[in-house]
C-alpha cells in the first residue's frame, strides 16, 4: 500500500477552471484505480494550505495514474497557473494498526446516517 501526500497553496489564478479540473481528476483517478484506490481525503488549513491524503493499494495502477495524459495536462496547468507552491510525497506503507472493529470512515458514515 502507498500513501500519497499532496500539500499545496493555490495561486490567485486558481478559479473556476481549476475547480472543474479538480473534479474531473477526482473522477479520473477513481476510473483508473478502481478498487486499488483505498481512500482520498482533502483538508484545508486556516492559512490556506491544502493537504490531500490518498491511500493506494497497487504500484501498477499508481503508475497508470502518474502517466495518464489527462493527469499530465492537469499537472502542467497546476505548475503554470494554479499552484503558488506544492509538495508531493509518495511513501510505501510498512505497517498499519487500528483500534475498533470498523474503519474510522465507515464508523463516521454509520453515525451520520443513523
Amino acid at each position: 500500500m502507498f500513501v500519497i501526500l499532496f500539500k499545496s497553496r493555490l495561486s490567485d489564478q486558481a478559479g473556476e477552471e481549476y475547480y472543474a479540473t479538480e473534479d474531473r481528476m477526482r473522477e479520473r483517478v477513481r476510473e483508473i484505480a478502481g478498487s486499488d484506490l483505498v481512500d482520498v481525503k482533502q483538508y484545508t488549513a486556516e492559512d490556506g494550505e491544502r493537504l490531500a491524503v490518498v491511500m493506494w493499494r497497487d504500484a501498477e495502477t499508481l503508475e497508470k495514474w502518474r502517466s495518464d495524459p489527462d493527469h499530465l495536462v492537469a499537472q502542467r496547468l497546476g505548475r503554470e497557473r494554479w499552484y503558488s507552491a506544492y509538495e508531493l510525497t509518495v511513501a510505501e506503507v510498512v505497517r498499519t494498526s487500528a483500534h475498533g472493529t470498523a474503519p474510522v470512515a465507515a464508523e463516521e458514515q454509520r453515525t451520520t446516517t443513523a
